[in-house]
């Protein structure tokens, strides 16, 4: 199964606490069904003091599940996304659109 939405596409999140907050993918685990997204699902963690580095709480963004998230499209609103054929490739489309993405 071809993945709907991969790192580095913008998204914009449908439920939650973040509801509406747009973001890039940084980091996706299809095992999971979850990607990580900057900015969105933020979690304070603790961090012990090292000789190298300072201690305290360093935020830090957490997976958040892929069906929670919807794809961008050029005009900034939430889209599902497609697949087809084009010639021998296959290809993704939104489905608002229609456009390759």
């Amino acid at each position: 199964m071809a993945a709907k939405l991969k790192k580095g596409d913008k998204v914009v999140v449908l439920t939650g606490k973040d509801k509406g907050k747009q973001g890039e993918i940084t980091a996706v685990f299809p095992k999971d069904n979850k990607a990580v997204v900057d900015g969105i699902n933020i979690a304070i963690r603790h961090q012990r003091q090292t000789q190298t580095t300072q201690g305290g709480r360093t935020p830090k963004a957490m997976p958040i599940d892929l069906s929670n998230l919807a794809l961008l499209d050029k005009n900034g609103k939430a889209t599902r996304v497609g697949f087809r054929m084009e010639g021998d490739k296959k290809v993704r489309f939104a489905k608002t659109t229609g456009d390759v993405i």
